[in-house]
C-alpha cells in the first residue's frame, strides 16, 4: 500500500514540476492561485514520508543502502536545478530543467534496480 502510495505521488511530482515551468514560461495566470502555490508541498511532502516509510517497512537501512544514499544525492540534485528552473529564463530554466529530469529518471532507475551504478 505504501508503495503504491509512493509511486502515485512520484507521478504527481513530476507532473506538478512540469506543469508549473511550462505555466511560468507562459506567465500563466494560474499560477498565482493559492492552490497551486501550495500543492507541490503537499505532494513533495508526502512523497518522502512515503520513501522514509519505505526504508523502514523494507530494511533496506541493515543491508547494503549504496542506493539510497545515491537516490538522496540525486534528489538534493533534482530539487536545486528544479529551483534553478523555476526561478530562472531562457536557455538556463531548460537547462535546469533538463537536468532536474535526468537526476528524476536516475533517482527512478535506481529504485528500480536497488543499484546506484545500475549502467555498469
Amino acid at each position: 500500500m505504501i508503495k503504491h502510495i509512493h509511486m502515485l505521488f512520484v507521478a504527481l511530482s513530476i507532473i506538478s514540476f512540469t506543469g508549473r515551468i511550462f505555466l511560468s514560461e507562459t506567465h500563466s495566470a494560474l499560477l498565482s492561485q493559492k492552490w497551486l502555490k501550495i500543492a507541490p508541498h503537499v505532494i513533495d511532502t508526502v512523497l518522502l514520508v512515503s520513501g522514509i516509510s519505505l526504508v523502514f517497512i523494507g530494511g533496506w537501512l541493515s543491508a547494503d543502502f549504496g542506493w539510497i544514499i545515491a537516490k538522496i544525492v540525486a534528489l538534493l540534485g533534482y530539487i536545486g536545478l528544479g529551483i534553478v528552473a523555476m526561478r530562472s529564463h531562457g536557455n538556463q530554466r531548460w537547462l535546469a530543467f533538463a537536468g532536474a529530469l535526468l537526476c528524476f529518471i536516475y533517482i527512478a532507475l535506481v529504485a528500480v534496480n536497488k543499484q546506484a551504478f545500475f549502467f555498469l
